[in-house]
């Protein structure tokens, strides 16, 4: 066993410890506390739980990633993903806590109808499996690079280990575990981070360090080939509309995404929800702030290692990565081209899951610093996913069982039991789609969004701001909504084995889901005027939920 294979195992057993000692002394037997901590979250423990349950394996190991090889284009993702919390907490977030339910199903079927309720359990289910997908990618390649596992049993590995402390201690231990991740893996990003700014610029902090060597990176990018790292929309082939779109579906997607907005139920008060999401805020900020100078400085190191150099001089770290099957040599002279992609036929292709983990050995660090930054990329992996699993087995055990199969007859333990199962079958179905994602880690990850974004967040922001938007119009425009979005994916990626075709006007499978949310919205409301409105009770319920003083959407249904 290498230096390298004992601290990543030392650091992994000992995150996994603590993560499931949490877990077990967390772990529940009522509903109340399995799906919503029994609102008891404080609002700086629920905003470091969001801040780790929101920054993914997409965050951690793909967002870096994608800087490298997209350079300023990149920041459709730091943008989306920190701008979508701010309509988060303007729209929606303090409005569904007051409306004081479990799921964001939940209160799209109180508010429109039960069959509103399926389809909307339906979509959230879509959207969770689909972002699942990616922490489930990002934990293999922890595994199959850092311990020398397939790539098949890394991924199964780290599923079993998320399944076990989800299904323990379900909404209570999951944010408690998830506070620990956080502490975790911004400790593993920020101390190498730190440290190879200090060695390429002398300055131990990477924001300043990233402005000093910009001019250096575009200089080695032009002579490998690539567009300027600084190049405004030279990193998407789609240009300007695209990077637009990609930005402006991520943070509508951000807004929808249930595994998000369930966080916000588990606070003690309204003002608790709104306070959340400003120190969830906060903590994200400190990984998005430096992740552009993690993404160039591992490129700077990349190129440099490179240039002028034969495949029998690259640097040390190409061959294990290259024996995980994430580097691919396709020459044996001297390295004129590198890419990210495997149909450009370069000398060089190096996938963009691996630039954050193997940032430290690109940097030349010691091998303790490298098993920390293993243990934070599993961390993020581990604490999203396990909010993903909650939201699919509380979409399927309590609005589709409970409410709709049993008539809210089923007891708590059965509640419990259909949850367990359904989270155990979610799991089996992730770890498939691990193993054969359609796209980088990022990328899998803003196909979730699309999908959020063009189903649920224009049923959730009509039903809190439109009295008149009706049950007929919301089950049109979710269904048209994802049809469209997802039959977009389908076609522009390689899935279920179809072939990737041209993209329409540029437009990428990231950015459809703009699109989606528009022809969603535009059914509600024409739909909506058409047809008979909702009655006056749930009219009535809709203008008391947006006034904080007002009574609360339970008082409003018993009075």
């Amino acid at each position: 066993m290498s230096a390298m294979q004992f601290w990543t195992l030392f650091f992994l057993i000992l995150t996994f410890g603590i993560y499931i000692v949490i877990a077990w002394r967390a772990r529940v037997s009522q509903s109340k506390d399995f799906y919503v901590a029994s609102r008891g979250v404080s609002a700086i423990t629920n905003g470091a739980a969001v801040g780790a349950d929101w920054m993914s394996a997409a965050s951690f190991i793909g967002m870096a990633g994608m800087v490298a090889f997209m350079g300023s284009d990149a920041s459709v993702y730091l943008i989306g993903w920190t701008g979508g919390f701010v309509l988060l907490a303007l729209l929606l977030a303090p409005y569904l806590r007051k409306w004081g339910k479990f799921t964001v199903p939940e209160f799209v079927g109180d508010r429109y109808s039960d069959s509103v309720r399926v389809v909307a359990a339906a979509c959230a289910i879509i959207a969770s499996f689909t972002y699942v997908v990616g922490q489930m990618t990002g934990g293999g390649v922890v595994f199959a690079r850092f311990l020398g596992l397939p790539a098949e049993w890394a991924v199964i590995v780290a599923a079993a280990v998320i399944f076990f402390y989800a299904v323990l201690g379900g909404m209570k231990g999951i944010t408690y575990t998830q506070v620990a991740q956080y502490i975790v893996l911004i400790t593993a990003y920020l101390i190498p981070a730190v440290a190879v700014s200090q060695s390429l610029g002398g300055i131990p902090i990477p924001q300043v360090t990233f402005g000093q060597i910009l001019s250096e990176l575009d200089g080695l990018q032009s002579d490998f080939g690539l567009n300027e790292f600084t190049d405004a929309f030279g990193g998407r082939p789609g240009g300007m509309l695209d990077v637009f779109l990609v930005t402006l579906t991520i943070m509508l997607g951000t807004a929808g995404l249930p595994h998000v907005i369930i966080r916000f139920y588990t606070t003690r008060t309204v003002r608790g929800a709104r306070y959340s999401v400003f120190w969830a805020l906060f903590f994200i900020g400190i990984l998005y702030l430096t992740a552009p100078a993690v993404g160039a400085f591992t490129k700077l190191n990349l190129l440099r290692g490179a240039q002028g150099s034969t495949a029998d001089e690259l640097p040390s770290w190409i061959e294990p990565w290259s024996t995980a099957g994430y580097v691919t040599l396709n020459t044996d002279g001297i390295i004129e081209t590198v890419s990210n992609q495997a149909a450009s036929g370069a000398d060089l292709i190096v996938s963009n899951d691996i630039m954050v983990l193997a940032s430290p050995e690109i940097g030349g660090l010691p091998a303790p610093i490298i098993g920390l930054m293993a243990a934070g990329g599993m961390a993020a992996a581990l604490s999203t996913a396990a909010g993903l699993l909650l939201v699919i087995s509380s979409a399927a055990s309590h609005d589709i069982y409970y409410r709709m199969i049993s008539k809210e007859q089923a007891s708590n333990a059965k509640q419990m039991l259909v949850a367990r199962i359904a989270m155990g079958v979610a799991v089996v179905i992730a770890v498939i789609g691990g193993l054969n994602p359609p796209g980088f880690v990022a990328q899998v990850v803003a196909l979730a969004f699309g999908i959020a974004a063009s189903t649920l967040l224009p049923v959730l922001i009509l039903g809190v701001f439109w009295k008149k938007a009706n049950a007929k119009g919301a089950v049109t425009g979710m269904l048209a909504g994802l049809i469209f979005s997802v039959s977009y994916m389908i076609y522009t990626l390689e899935i279920f084995g179809t072939a990737a075709n041209d993209h329409v006007f540029g437009i990428s499978p990231e950015g459809i889901g703009v699109i989606g949310a528009t022809i969603n919205a535009a059914l509600i409301i024409i739909i909506s005027l058409a047809t008979k409105p909702p009655t006056p009770e749930i009219q009535e319920m809709v203008e008391e939920i947006r006034y904080p003083q007002a009574r609360t959407a339970d008082q409003v249904i018993g009075s």
